[in-house]
């Protein structure tokens, strides 16, 4: 169903894919951002860059004039997030409501808190016990009761793939691949939920075809892949092609230093996504879009690690 997308953040990891399979599926993309988009992407005719500040309400009023669908891909630094998440929320919701476009955001589970259980149903209660979770479920409350807003929040674990950098997947587990190492955050037997983001996009698209039968707000989960420490290392060596060893990251320095570097103090916050297991059900996506997009693990893996550069480099490492 071509279609107008307005896709607000449309620079960082889930924007750009989200524009890609957009622009894939015969629509018309508008992509906000306030740096420039990658020339593969800006190049594209059916993409139009909108570069704008993602709180000038004018500017994105003007931008989502005449558009479908409204994408909330904006994201602000972790360290940022008191700040600017909320009033990053008001925005999109106030340009969606405005041309009268469906709403889409991409959710996380840190609305389920630090105690999170194993299944995660879009019915599972939410529960605001760290800030984050706070802000998350602020954010979602907001969408759902405006009045004559229509809304989607899509749930999903963590990103990987489609040269997302900045991404757990890119800035810990593929980082030592060269020195033959596997550097994972937690314990490697816990299974943790995990979003391949061509397949993520494509969901997106999916749930936009099917905006007339969407009124009022609904919350969707994706999900994805379910894998432990150890099904992903394995996974890395068949795509390295040689064992690894198992390393983790320095908690306790993060923890000792947390006062003087404030990223490392929010990592620490949400360390507990990796000690609890937790999968997402996807039962009521898949009952409104049929089958779900999914790419096989190792597939998928073997396709970030290569656009992240990280067979390469393992590559190279080795024969040298």
């Amino acid at each position: 169903m071509p279609s107008t997308v307005l896709i607000l953040g449309a620079a960082g990891h889930i924007g750009q894919a989200l524009a890609s399979a957009f622009a894939d599926a015969g629509s018309q993309v508008r992509a906000q951002s306030r740096k420039p988009l990658p020339n593969s992407l800006a190049a594209r005719p059916q993409v139009r860059t909108v570069r704008c500040e993602a709180l000038d309400a004018a500017a994105l009023g003007q931008a989502a004039t005449g558009a479908d669908v409204v994408v909330h891909a904006l994201n602000p630094p972790y360290t940022e997030w008191d700040r600017l998440a909320l009033p990053l929320a008001d925005a999109a919701i106030a340009a969606a409501r405005g041309s009268g476009a469906l709403l889409m955001l991409p959710g996380n589970v840190y609305n389920f808190g630090s105690d999170l259980p194993p299944l995660l149903k879009p019915s599972t209660p939410e529960v605001g016990n760290t800030p984050k979770a706070r802000i998350r479920i602020e954010v979602e409350k907001r969408m759902a009761a405006t009045q004559g807003l229509r809304s989607v929040v899509l749930r999903a674990g963590d990103f990987f793939g489609a040269a997302s950098p900045g991404t757990w997947f890119d800035l810990a587990l593929a980082t030592k691949l060269g020195a033959g190492r596997f550097v994972y955050p937690g314990p490697t037997d816990v299974a943790h939920a995990w979003a391949y983001l061509p397949d993520l996009a494509q969901a997106f698209v999916r749930v936009a075809e099917k905006r007339a039968e969407l009124g009022g707000h609904h919350r969707l989960h994706f999900g994805g892949h379910t894998a432990t420490g150890d099904e992903l290392r394995q996974a890395f060596e068949t795509a390295v092609g040689r064992p690894l060893r198992t390393g983790t990251l320095p908690w306790g320095l993060m923890r000792l230093m947390s006062p003087l570097v404030p990223i490392w103090r929010e990592l620490l916050a949400m360390h507990y996504l990796w000690e609890r297991p937790h999968r997402l059900d996807d039962s009521a996506l898949a009952a409104l879009i049929g089958r779900v997009p999914t790419t096989p693990l190792q597939q998928a893996v073997n396709a970030a690690l290569a656009d992240a550069g990280a067979l390469k480099n393992a590559a190279h490492t080795v024969t040298a």
